[in-house]
């Protein structure tokens, strides 16, 4: 069982930056995708961002595209989704995951691990 640990969230002001990292306890013996997934009061759970490593990061938020870069590293047994320009509807819980799985998906179903969340809240 992999466990993830997401870090880094907190309070920024608009415009601001954010760095989240999601650590895991050990690599899947195949090939992995890490997904970022964010969920807002009163709001139901959204996809944000995957990468793996044949593709790179990938944004499937419109609004994540050019504010939102992601990295991982697996000697680390780490993965950063890094945020700029943050503003107010950024405001979620942000989740990682872990699917055991070559390419990147936008469904939830398709991860086998989840961190426990950590908050980012962007208010002035």
């Amino acid at each position: 069982q992999v466990q993830l640990v997401e870090s880094g969230g907190g309070l920024v002001q608009p415009g601001g930056s954010l760095k989240l990292s999601c650590t895991f306890s050990e690599l899947p013996r195949d090939d992995y995708i890490i997904g970022w997934f964010r969920q807002a009061p009163g709001k139901e759970r959204e996809v944000v961002s995957c990468v793996s490593y044949n593709e790179g990061g990938l944004n499937y938020l419109d609004s994540a595209k050019g504010r939102f870069f992601l990295t991982r590293y697996s000697a680390q047994r780490v993965a950063f989704l890094q945020m700029k320009f943050l503003q107010p509807e950024d405001t979620a819980v942000y989740y990682c995951a872990m699917g055991r799985r070559t390419l990147c998906t936008q469904h939830s179903d398709n991860y086998d691990y989840w961190g426990q969340g950590t908050q980012v809240t962007v208010s002035s």
